[in-house]
């Protein structure tokens, strides 16, 4: 399994590449409909806490300033996962959903030692599909209170559709990205 895939003609390389800017814009995109959407749902929240680090010095992507359940904050990191790079490859041809479910459960244990200062969720979404359990689990439920917020029975709808529209709209990006204009090599 190489730590890189070569460029082809199908033009995937860009979805994986560790080097694509979009990568990371996707990314800030994705945590911030989700802090956005708290705070629409009136839970107020800081984005990257400083005070919450993790031992390398990385920090979560957000941290609600009230309890979310059971008297504890809820800790979010968002990773997005692509179902066709060589690490999930295998899992993803098996099950829809398993890309979500390993990079969630690789998550889980990089913030294992956050676990007492709240609820920690990794929010995995695929490249091309679903979301992992622990995430689905909180989408719906902040989408459950954003429609009690709100009023609208859609809301909840209106979240997943959001996140589905910013993994597809960088997914574009990052596509075209991939490829080389001649007319700038000149």
């Amino acid at each position: 399994m190489p730590l890189w895939s070569e460029v082809d003609s199908f033009g995937g390389h860009s979805l994986v590449c560790k080097r694509a800017s979009g990568r990371t814009v996707r990314h800030h995109h994705l945590n911030g409909v989700i802090a956005r959407s708290l705070a629409s749902a009136g839970v107020p929240v800081s984005k990257e806490p400083s005070g919450l680090s993790r031992s390398d010095g990385k920090l979560p992507d957000g941290l609600t300033l009230i309890p979310w359940r059971a008297d504890r904050s809820l800790i979010w990191d968002v990773t997005v996962s692509c179902t066709t790079s060589y690490s999930y490859l295998e899992a993803s041809s098996r099950e829809a959903g398993a890309a979500a479910e390993l990079s969630a459960s690789n998550k889980v244990g990089k913030y294992a030692g956050l676990s007492s200062q709240g609820e920690c969720v990794p929010t995995a979404v695929e490249s091309h599909g679903p979301v992992n359990r622990d995430a689905l689990q909180f989408l719906s439920e902040l989408g459950r209170r954003l429609a009690e917020t709100t009023g609208d029975v859609r809301a909840s709808t209106f979240l997943f559709q959001r996140i589905s529209v910013v993994v597809r709209r960088f997914n574009s990006v990052l596509l075209h990205d991939g490829f080389v204009d001649d007319d700038r090599q000149k």
